[in-house]
């Protein structure tokens, strides 16, 4: 997005809305409309993390009336030109959707002290900057009781983007629950190195296929869409979508996915900044909220034994009491 004088940005905020990369606009000629933006690390056709977010931009669009804007941010260099930007209009609300956002927002945020920044998966909060926390360990974790039950090789694989902690620790709490069913499983862990390679995560899940995985969880967004291509073509091997209901995707193979309702989040966080009621803080939803779960897919519900079903629940049960969680402070 290229740089404009301050009265040109004026000019194009009050006519136009939103600019630059990958956009929606609502078009408002009332310079007071709510005005929400997203920025996202990866396209919003990647059926997960980034689609799920803008979902939410649009749950916010049409619950709330807002004015909303997107762009699809490149590099880390995009983070910080665009936080300031969209200070620079006048924006309420912007969200940098994930932990890699957070330095971004720290930078720009005391420049722009009307406008709220607020990262997903991030733990800054500041006087206008606030993070959300999604609980994905506890719902891992029975995606990993899942997979231990599933696997007849004995072997189980989990692929990421790249190496951020809340991907790290939802690694963590999955191998758990492979565990807890398979204590002598086997467990493969690749990255991909970026979150929008489908070739590349297509090669990383091939790779744990030779061997021997036949279950794999994936969390990579885009290119973790190459996991479901390279099961459907290797009989016998499943596959654990993240961030979004990815049963869909492919439905022969998928097992089920941890999702998470970010539009529900969204909309939660900017019902509470339209109202004037919104405190800076990290604002967590954990399994307990149901905005993070495990959802089976109904098309492979009957080849689970209904034992690991029963588990499975038993455990969410417990989860939602307050009495079990996958990773323990």
């Amino acid at each position: 997005m290229s740089r404009r004088p301050a009265f040109l940005l004026l000019f194009v905020a009050l006519a136009q809305g939103a600019c630059g990369g990958e956009k929606s606009r609502q078009a408002s000629a009332d310079s007071t409309a709510f005005k929400v933006a997203l920025l996202t690390p990866g396209p919003i056709s990647d059926q997960s993390w980034n689609g799920g977010a803008y979902q939410g931009l649009m749950a916010i669009r049409d619950s709330l009336g807002a004015e909303v804007s997107h762009i699809q941010t490149k590099t880390p260099a995009d983070f910080e030109e665009n936080f300031r930007e969209y200070g620079a209009r006048g924006f309420d609300l912007v969200f940098g959707h994930g932990f890699e956002f957070q330095d971004a927002a720290k930078r720009v945020a005391p420049q722009f002290p009307k406008t709220i920044y607020v990262t997903t998966s991030g733990n800054t909060s500041g006087d206008n900057i606030a993070g959300i926390l999604f609980s994905f360990a506890d719902a891992s974790y029975l995606a990993g009781i899942l997979a231990g039950a599933m696997t007849r090789s004995g072997t189980v694989g989990v692929i990421g983007g790249t190496e951020l902690p809340p991907v790290k620790e939802s690694f963590l709490a999955f191998e758990r629950g492979v565990r807890r069913v398979k204590p002598n499983a086997r467990m493969l862990t690749a990255y991909v190195g970026n979150w929008d390679d489908v070739s590349a995560g297509k090669e990383q899940a091939l790779a744990q296929i030779a061997r021997g995985a036949d279950v794999i969880f994936q969390n990579a967004d885009a290119a973790g869409l190459g996991v479901f291509q390279a099961a459907r073509e290797r009989q016998g091997v499943y596959v654990i979508g993240s961030n979004a209901d990815q049963n869909h995707v492919a439905p022969q193979v998928t097992l089920g996915s941890v999702v998470i309702d970010l539009p529900r989040a969204f909309l939660e966080v900017a019902r509470e900044v339209k109202s004037r009621n919104f405190r800076p803080r990290v604002v967590t939803f954990d399994a307990k909220s149901d905005v993070v779960k495990l959802v089976i897919n109904p098309a492979l519900r009957t080849k689970i034994p209904g034992r690991i079903l029963s588990q499975i629940d038993s455990v969410n049960a417990q989860i939602h009491g307050g009495a079990f969680s996958a990773m323990p402070r």
